[in-house]
């Protein structure tokens, strides 16, 4: 059972996109959160932006973007400056709904 701590802890990290989308990103661990919460902000990033833009270790955040790629909740490109790189996006973008 969730209590209302959790409930407002997880409400401030939804970011539109239906509700689907906000009770898989509530299941997520806070480094997930936080970084889909900077990806957010941005057009896409790469793991190595995300790594200086959250100051998380490069593990945590490769573990984070892996989660968030099984939930769905974001997706990869190959980057268009770097083909060897993969840049970043939020699947379910508040202003696509």
């Amino acid at each position: 059972m969730r209590s209302a701590a959790d409930e407002s802890n997880s409400s401030q990290y939804s970011i539109g996109g239906g509700s689907e989308f906000n009770d898989r990103l509530r299941e997520m661990p806070p480094s997930a959160k936080l970084v889909i919460h900077v990806l957010r902000r941005s057009s896409g990033m790469t793991q190595s932006e995300l790594v200086e833009e959250t100051m998380l270790p490069r593990r945590t955040v490769q573990h984070a973007l892996r989660k968030l790629e099984t939930a769905s909740l974001v997706n990869s490109r190959s980057s268009v400056r770097d083909a060897r790189k993969q840049v970043y996006h939020v699947r379910c973008h508040p202003s696509d709904s």
